[in-house]
């Protein structure tokens, strides 16, 4: 089934969650992707998770949301890292429609503002 949705209209809202977990194959992918070794590459772009063992990719402050992933272009609200991104990253948002999207659709009719953001 097609996708209803289109990242590209789209802040990139799911960037902006607190917990982008991050397994030691997409990590592997990360560190081939900049030429990396292993240990740097998790000390560089991942921090600890809310559960034991869990890595998660680190933020840094957006002018949209409070703070969204290092790898998020902010200006045009793309991922820098697209072939290498995480494999949560990959099958976001896991069926053909976005919640996400239907909303700041609808919002963006209302408003009648084809680029309206909701305050975050």
């Amino acid at each position: 089934m097609a996708a209803s949705y289109d990242c590209g209209r789209c802040p990139a809202y799911c960037c902006s969650y607190p917990r982008v977990i991050v397994s030691k194959r997409d990590l592997k992918r990360l560190a081939r992707h900049f030429g990396l070794d292993l240990e740097t590459a998790r000390r560089r772009f991942t921090k600890k998770g809310e559960k034991k063992g869990e890595r998660v990719l680190r933020h840094r402050k957006d002018h949209i949301y409070k703070s969204v992933c290092r790898f998020l272009d902010r200006q045009d609200r793309s991922c820098t890292v697209y072939e290498a991104r995480p494999k949560i990253c990959r099958q976001y948002p896991g069926e053909p429609a976005c919640g996400y999207y239907d909303f700041l659709s609808f919002e963006r009719r209302a408003q009648e503002d084809p680029e309206f953001i909701p305050s975050a």
